[in-house]
């Protein structure tokens, strides 16, 4: 039976080890499973030979919980955790959450705002001689000079601002190898500036063969023009096939980000999935109440990584990258087998997918030489004439999964891009996503309907969106399922009017869509839309781009989409007469509200079920859309959006 790292003394002793080469520092719960950063780079090391141990959650505000595990003998390894600390820890409208699901109970309170920084910060001060190396998401996003929206200011890269030794960015298997290996052999970490996928800092500006420089932290903290055009130079030079170093100054020290490091092949891939994962929350929990995050992916399967989708809002290209890798069929069901031994599997699988899930290959053939286009996205606006759209062998594994004995159903929750799935010639896919895979509800991400704010976000336009619709329920129809879109939605992104919004609200109304989760635009570190909120320019194209940053804009943008609501009617009143749509203000069939907030009620429409108030169901379904009995999925806040 595989057997959780030590956490403790007493663990160690119980192995015999008096002392440690690595502490793996990380602001989550210890889960020993692969969907967690922290979990996967602690066994990579550990299959190198190397004794490491896991100092979950240290409490910041004591020094001796630091040092619970002794000083290890080569390095301390910091990780922020699955989520950005400080999407964690708040809204979009910067309220503190009560809750974090990578934390025992569920419960808030149990890491810092910016663990990175505090934990790097305590380890130097009780051990300077120790070195540190930070890694994970949060140090991968902030790696540069960098928009912070909760100080609502430009920050230092993480690596300056914590005082580590080196940062780790990118899923960080390869780079992790290299650097035990070479703090192992007893070379010093002030020696390790050569290696792919890492940061560092040099005393003097460093002269690197077609290394590029970009504007100074100093320059990009006062300079908006500067900052986007340091971005897309980070953002371009993002490709392990053509990106080049990147230089960025800061004070009197230099930050040099080696190219990335190519990701993991799928052997490389299948290998970090056969380590010996307990594949649960340490039992230390249990009284705790557990991890809640463990619910989602202890019956999932996750089978690639990269997007080349590359939303604008969403962090994956900068973190993972756009390049798509994927495991092998037989990892991927030696893994099922697995689960299906596990007394707490009832027969369901909940998801294959990864950060899109029916991405199983490249998007060509091309980027494997010469890497992915630069000032081009594979499918937006309009998917690129190289792209290979082919479902055939994620197919053939979802069969493959679905005839396992003791698998009763297999789903896929972690959302699809619809827009790549209308590309393949072949059907077959649709039909058995449609017949098979829907556990009564799939979510989907038009976001929004206005051609220009899709532009900005990168996203297909609504027609693609609108094409999948019909055909999904003319399929539902044909296989006698009664199955539903849910549709994410976002208000506010960059680009994004007054007039944007109320046509988006249009959108919703003639389509019979009334969602009841929407989500502001969050400005996370990292993104392209994250430098147009703080710049007002798209850094890809160079032009201006109007960004709603007020609280009442982004309110009444929020209420126009939720126009169904009665408090809500204040506001979007206000918000259409400002838009010049008063026209939408009364009891017609098109009418938004009625012309006063309580008054009348010849637009209601009819009653629907509060538990389906955000599926989308379109007329051309032809069918009643309530759905009585049937609870949303996804539990309160949208699953996988945080980390956007």
């Amino acid at each position: 039976m595989n057997r959780f790292l030590p956490i403790s003394k007493a663990d160690m002793e119980e192995r015999g080890w008096d002392q440690l080469d690595f502490v793996l520092v990380s602001a989550d719960a210890y889960v020993d499973h692969p969907s967690f950063g922290a979990a996967i780079i602690a066994r990579v090391l550990e299959s190198q030979g190397f004794r490491v141990g896991v100092l979950a959650q240290p409490d910041w505000r004591q020094e001796k919980s630091f040092l619970a595990l002794g000083r290890p003998r080569l390095a301390f390894m910091v990780s922020g955790g699955n989520i950005d600390s400080m999407v964690a820890h708040y809204t979009a409208a910067k309220r503190r959450r009560s809750e974090d699901e990578y934390s025992p109970g569920g419960k808030a309170g149990f890491r810092p705002d910016r663990p990175t920084i505090v934990y790097t910060r305590q380890l130097k001060k009780l051990c300077p001689e120790i070195p540190v190396i930070i890694g994970g998401l949060e140090a991968s996003l902030r790696r540069f000079a960098h928009y912070d929206y909760w100080d609502d200011a430009v920050r230092p890269s993480v690596l300056v601002d914590a005082g580590a030794d080196l940062l780790s960015y990118g899923m960080g298997e390869n780079q992790t190898i290299q650097i035990a290996r070479r703090l192992g052999a007893g070379k010093p970490v002030s020696s390790l500036t050569d290696i792919p996928g890492t940061c560092y800092l040099s005393d003097a500006a460093p002269a690197i063969a077609g290394a590029v420089s970009c504007a100074s932290f100093e320059k990009v903290a006062q300079d908006k023009t500067a900052y986007a055009r340091a971005f897309k130079i980070q953002y371009e030079e993002h490709d392990a096939v053509y990106g080049k170093t990147i230089i960025q100054k800061h004070g009197d020290r230099y930050l040099v980000q080696n190219p990335p490091m190519p990701p993991l092949e799928q052997q490389e891939l299948d290998w970090v999935w056969s380590l010996p994962f307990t594949r649960y929350y340490h039992p230390s929990y249990e009284e705790k109440g557990g991890i809640p995050a463990i619910q989602e992916v202890e019956f999932s399967i996750m089978h690639n990584r990269g997007c080349f989708g590359a939303c604008n809002f969403c962090s994956i290209a900068t973190h993972q990258g756009r390049r798509v890798t994927c495991r092998s069929e037989k990892s991927v069901l030696a893994e099922a087998r697995e689960m299906v031994q596990n007394p707490r599997f009832k027969g369901y699988i909940h998801d294959v997918g990864g950060p899109t899930a029916n991405f199983r290959v490249p998007s060509c053939a091309q980027q494997l030489e010469h890497g992915l286009c630069r000032g081009r996205k594979c499918l937006a606006p309009v998917p690129c004439k190289n792209l290979r759209a082919d479902h055939h062998e994620y197919l053939d594994l979802l069969r493959k999964l679905r005839a396992l004995p003791g698998v009763k159903r297999v789903f896929i929750r972690s959302g699809i891009r619809f827009d790549y799935l209308l590309e393949d010639q072949d059907d077959s896919f649709f039909q058995e996503l449609v017949e098979h895979h829907v556990s009564g509800q799939l979510k989907v991400a038009p976001e929004h309907c206005s051609a220009a704010v899709l532009d900005r976000m990168g996203k297909p336009h609504i027609e693609t969106f609108n094409r999948f619709v019909k055909k999904f329920y003319q399929i539902t129809e044909k296989v006698g399922r009664e199955q539903y879109l849910v549709p994410y939605l976002m208000s506010s992104h960059p680009g994004s009017t007054l007039k944007d919004a109320v046509q988006l609200a249009v959108y919703l109304k003639k389509n019979r869509i009334r969602p009841e989760q929407v989500q502001d635009f969050y400005p996370t570190p990292g993104t392209v839309s994250t430098c147009m909120f703080y710049t007002g320019i798209d850094p890809l194209s160079g032009n201006p781009v109007f960004v709603p940053k007020s609280p009442k804009e982004k309110a009444m943008q929020r209420a126009l989409l939720q126009y169904y609501r009665p408090e809500m009617r204040p506001q979007i009143i206000e918000a259409l007469k400002l838009a010049g749509r008063a026209d939408l203000i009364g009891t017609g069939p098109d009418c938004l509200v009625p012309p006063a907030a309580g008054g009348g009620t010849a637009n209601r429409q009819r009653p629907e079920n509060k538990s389906t108030a955000q599926n989308a169901r379109p007329k051309t379904a032809g069918r009643n859309d309530r759905r009585a009995g049937k609870s949303p999925v996804g539990k309160g806040k949208s699953k996988g959006r945080k980390s956007r």
